[in-house]
């Protein structure tokens, strides 16, 4: 899969979760955060980063660098995405259904930001089994990377769209 170039995108962010880590050491205790950030352009890119370092903006910098690097394009159709998809990773697991016009965005934290961010208007997305962001946020991301557009197979298989 090739690389797809931020610079000629706007993209905006959106920060799902910050986590304060605790290390302790011989004086005592060391704190840090890390930081889970989506960046996308709200036409269809979207990608998900992860920062630690020992202060808030600074990770939050880092996890839209590693974001910007990790940018993926998901197939949108009329405000929604192309056919039901779910997504694993690990024990999470997050069913995303397309659905009509004027639905909105029905789905929970980590998934939701990912969706507001890539552009997807009108879904209906679940997750079950463990609700870590982290785990989430990859099984979100395995499902819309799995999406497939009807021209691509339509051209791949030869069959029309109704088929």
């Amino acid at each position: 899969m090739k690389r797809i170039d931020p610079e000629n995108l706007s993209l905006k962010d959106k920060v799902i979760y910050i986590n304060r880590v605790a290390k302790v050491v011989k004086g005592g205790r060391r704190f840090s955060f890390s930081a889970l950030v989506a960046v996308g352009d709200g036409n269809g890119y979207v990608g998900v980063g992860k920062g630690k370092a020992g202060e808030v903006p600074e990770a939050i910098r880092k996890a839209i660098e590693q974001a910007k690097r990790k940018l993926i394009k998901v197939p949108i159709k009329s405000g929604s995405i192309p056919h039901e998809i779910t997504g694993k990773y690990g024990a999470g697991k997050v069913v995303m259904r397309p659905n009509r016009e004027g639905t909105g965005l029905i789905a929970g934290g980590a998934v939701r930001a990912i969706m507001e961010v890539a552009g997807v208007h009108n879904i209906v997305a679940k997750s079950i089994g463990t609700h870590n962001p982290f785990t989430t946020v990859r099984a979100t991301l395995d499902g819309l990377s799995k999406l497939k557009d009807s021209e691509s197979v339509t051209k791949r298989t030869s069959k029309t769209e109704e088929e």
